[in-house]
């Protein structure tokens, strides 16, 4: 049997891109899963996609809402009877100059990619928590530590998420609670509408799940608290 038969794992964004591809590994797994999305249209889609691979629960939630955090996490915890991995994978990119961004723009940003990811752990830990152990994932972005013209907001969001990570790592990790940051390079979904994000020789959606997964297998003994993950051979400048 797969490590990960029987563990309950919640993906945010994972209707699309990363969170889906992340899904369908961990119900290839045997595990059971929930994904939130703010689209129903989407939702439902990746519902169609995953049916048949296994245990899935879809939920239409934005985690810049604490009340529908609270209400996402419990009803993975209601459909599976707990919850042993959450996966912060949701995450939006404006790339603008900051002479451009509009106020709402920012707070879209730095509320889904840093305030979420709060509001999330903050309502999953009472619930690993009661299962002596668990994993909280949170996906960064190479970006977080190689700014670029354009991407303030996104990539102080994601600086941000790293240290916010490094420190939950550190206050949790006695209690057999294992914290972790994945940081992709360049992801072949078209995020936020950059071209490079096409290119060839870009990461599949399914090279960052894999490491995703490989995470949350990983034996009790030890912590890869941080993984990063480029394209093995981009193209040359």
């Amino acid at each position: 049997m797969s490590s990960l038969t029987g563990k309950v794992v919640l993906v945010t964004g994972g209707s699309r891109g990363i969170g889906l591809a992340t899904a369908r590994q961990l119900l290839e797994q045997g595990a059971s899963v929930a994904i939130t999305g703010t689209s129903e249209q989407h939702l439902a889609a990746a519902e169609k996609e995953l049916h048949g691979s296994g245990n899935v629960l879809p939920l239409r939630a934005d985690v810049r809402q604490n009340n529908d955090v609270e209400a996402a996490v419990s009803a993975v915890v209601s459909r599976f009877g707990g919850l042993d991995v959450l996966i912060n994978n949701a995450g939006v990119g404006v790339f603008r100059s900051v002479a451009d961004m509009s106020v709402d723009e920012w707070h879209r940003v730095i509320d889904t990619n840093l305030t979420g990811v709060f509001y999330c752990c903050h309502a999953a830990l009472p619930h690993l928590r009661a299962r002596g152990a668990g994993w909280i994932i949170n996906i960064s972005s190479l970006a977080s530590k190689n700014p670029f013209v354009n991407a303030a907001a996104y990539c102080a969001s994601k600086s941000a998420l790293n240290a916010f990570t490094e420190a939950l790592m550190q206050e949790v990790r006695y209690e057999g609670i294992r914290v972790a940051y994945v940081l992709p390079g360049s992801v072949s979904t078209g995020f936020g509408g950059l071209a490079n994000t096409k290119a060839a020789g870009a990461l599949l959606p399914e090279d960052v799940a894999q490491v995703i997964v490989d995470l949350v297998a990983h034996p009790a003994r030890s912590l890869p608290s941080r993984v990063e993950i480029r394209p093995a051979q981009p193209p040359r400048k």
